[in-house]
């Protein structure tokens, strides 16, 4: 089973969601706004993918941060626990190709791969 996760006003998420909609992908939606992000998912992806790459740094939530709390990103374990507290931090969407690949962002070259490795 495929999952998409993010938020849903998200405009990189509608995008992901619709190119799967489009490629007659069926996934599930996981909204960590309303449903949570578990701290042992979120250290599997800072794990699987860097944290670094699954940190957003360009976005409004990182901004609205002051500088301080943005150096605290140091580590793998301290970024985790800033985006625990801040889910919109965590680059959207992540999505779980059914456990064949994992992905993070707006990215439908690689979306084409994944999907089909998925569906194998």
């Amino acid at each position: 089973m495929i999952t998409v996760y993010g938020i849903p006003n998200c405009d990189s998420v509608k995008k992901a969601r619709n190119w799967l909609s489009d490629h007659g992908a069926v996934y599930v939606f996981h909204d960590f706004k309303k449903q949570g992000l578990p701290p042992d998912l979120l250290a599997h992806w800072a794990s699987a993918l860097g944290w670094e790459r699954l940190l957003n740094r360009q976005g409004q939530t990182w901004r609205k941060l002051d500088t301080a709390e943005q150096a605290r990103a140091v580590d793998a374990a301290s970024a985790c626990e800033l985006m625990q507290v801040h889910t919109s931090l965590v680059k959207r969407p992540v999505i779980d190709w059914g456990g064949t690949a994992l992905t993070v962002g707006w990215q439908p070259d690689a979306f084409g791969a994944a999907l089909a490795k998925a569906l194998a």
